[in-house]
């Protein structure tokens, strides 16, 4: 008798991947050969912890520092109360155009397509954000799609969150369907850090939504590190490049995880060899919870012109803050 031959897997769809987010801090450290490690906070905190298990696989086994798993690990210094950083460090609240829509810079809204991510940032600048009543998916779209379509100013239409690549791919179709009844769209944006961290989310239907568009993309990602690349990354932006999408990289200045010369050449020579240009280096959001990563500012000047010295100029990304009321991220 021939036995029978072993069922073959089927690859896991992301939703599998998402589902299969670590989110005890014991469990990842554990991962790690990390445990008992000191200040690590409760996983029932107001902003737990969330991280893929592809992600982690990137992280230094045995590492405390790794500059990966510091941008994820809910540390106690969090709940420290510091001055000058509050719960909408950007000025979101004041913002808003609608329900779900914030209109701060000439031409451009952004749409806070959900309150999900596949990843919880600790330097996250909306970390403190009233997603539940601040979503433009509430009620189908309508009031955030009236509030763009009665500004006929609004020539680009940013797809935010939380990350908008969250949403199912039938969800974000019905979404550019209504856009594109819209004239005055022009361009579509989406800012998203799913390719990086979770990229089984670029799979055949959100390719093939991305081709049909009918305005130019740019798709922001964001990457913070080199390490964050590896092959299955790069095949992500691959993928997205060949939608005909513009890739761009923005990344946030962090202590302790890219805050020298050497790390920061390394992710902009690293992100463009996946085929995605550096665009912003973002100084710190004063975000509750997040001082632990600020870099002063005459730091972060005399950073960036080292990488000035030492990157050729499509490579150097433009060191900027958003100061709430401006009229653009204002550069440093």
């Amino acid at each position: 008798m021939i036995p029978a031959a072993p069922a073959r897997l089927q690859p896991q769809g992301w939703q599998q991947h998402w589902r299969d987010a670590i989110r005890e801090p014991r469990e990842l450290l554990a991962l790690l050969g990390l445990d008992g490690l000191a200040g690590v906070a409760d996983a029932a905190g107001p902003f737990p912890l969330r991280v893929p298990r592809g992600f982690v696989a990137r992280m230094r086994r045995g590492d405390p520092d790794d500059p990966l798993l510091r941008q994820v690990l809910p540390l106690d210094e969090e709940s420290r109360i510091v001055p000058g950083f509050s719960l909408d460090a950007v000025g979101d609240a004041g913002a808003k155009a609608g329900h779900g829509v914030i209109h701060k810079y000439r031409g451009r809204a952004l749409l806070v397509a959900t309150g999900s991510c596949a990843v919880h940032c600790r330097y996250c600048f909306r970390r403190h954000f009233p997603y539940a009543e601040e979503t433009a998916a509430a009620s189908g779209w309508r009031e955030a799609l009236a509030a763009i379509r009665d500004d006929d100013s609004l020539h680009e239409v940013i797809l935010s969150g939380g990350d908008p690549l969250s949403l199912a791919t039938p969800k974000l179709a019905e979404l550019t369907e209504a856009l594109a009844g819209i004239a005055h769209v022009r361009r579509l944006r989406i800012h998203t850090r799913l390719p990086v961290v979770l990229p089984e989310r670029v799979d055949d239907a959100l390719a093939a939504w991305l081709r049909a568009l009918p305005w130019p993309v740019a798709i922001v990602v964001h990457a913070n590190h080199a390490n964050e690349f590896d092959a299955a990354v790069d095949a992500a932006m691959a993928r997205l490049r060949a939608t005909g999408a513009t890739l761009l990289n923005q990344a946030v200045l962090l202590r302790g995880v890219n805050d020298t010369l050497d790390a920061q050449a390394a992710l902009h020579e690293r992100s463009f060899a996946a085929g995605v240009l550096p665009y912003y280096l973002h100084q710190l959001d004063r975000v509750a919870g997040a001082a632990q990563f600020e870099v002063p500012d005459d730091e972060a000047l005399a950073l960036h012109a080292a990488m000035r010295a030492r990157l050729p100029g499509y490579l150097l990304p433009r060191l900027v803050r958003e100061v709430a009321g401006d009229a653009s991220k204002r550069p440093l």
